[in-house]
């Protein structure tokens, strides 16, 4: 069968195997000068010829570079609190990224701001919502013009709202329901061997 011959279809699944077979061949590489996409076979190269056993000690050694940097560098944090959100390059873990995001929240970082505005907003895994905190987070971020981040901060206000709602309505039903034990009396009693009814 030639080429002319397959069905619009097949020809759309060869494309997309194409795709992905040269999709697989690159790796993203990030170091202190930026990110770029590296052929696997010149990774491997690169590796044999600096004496690593494997790509693995490579990636440890870059993430260790990464967490130093982000002890200090705003924006290495914002970057290793998202490789751990993301479980890219590391195991997922929701609580590193929430603390390397609000390290860089709190170094200044605009991204971090806004995606610390979201973990609170929307909850974070085992962490649930937060709204206050996310209202202050997307405060700063709107503040310095992040627009996305003040269209945030608007669903953050109602849910902070709603969640005053609801913690008034609990007060008041925790006063209601002490008032119903206090006021209503029981309408019968026990005696001897029987209950007996007013």
């Amino acid at each position: 069968m030639g080429y002319r011959q397959l069905a619009p279809s097949a020809v759309l699944i060869l494309a997309a195997c194409a795709h992905d077979q040269s999709a697989s061949q690159f790796v993203r590489i990030c170091d202190d000068s930026g990110c770029a996409e590296r052929p696997k076979s010149q990774i491997a190269l690169d590796a044999s010829r600096n004496g690593h056993d494997s790509a693995e000690t490579d990636s440890d050694r870059r993430i260790a570079a990464l967490v130093k940097a982000g002890e200090t560098n705003p924006r290495a944090a914002y970057d290793l609190g998202l490789r751990y959100f993301r479980g890219d390059g590391v195991r997922q873990d929701s609580y590193q990224a929430l603390k390397w995001m609000r390290k860089a929240a709190e170094g200044g970082d605009l991204q971090a701001q806004k995606a610390l505005g979201r973990f609170y907003l929307f909850g974070l895994e085992e962490m649930g919502p937060d709204p206050r905190e996310a209202e202050k987070w997307l405060m700063i971020a709107s503040e310095r013009g992040d627009k996305e981040s003040g269209k945030l901060l608007a669903q953050a206000r109602a849910a902070k709202q709603s969640d005053q709602d609801y913690y008034r309505w609990q007060t008041e039903a925790r006063a209601l329901y002490g008032n119903w034990y206090a006021d209503y009396p029981y309408q019968g009693y026990w005696q001897g061997r029987g209950w007996y009814w007013y």
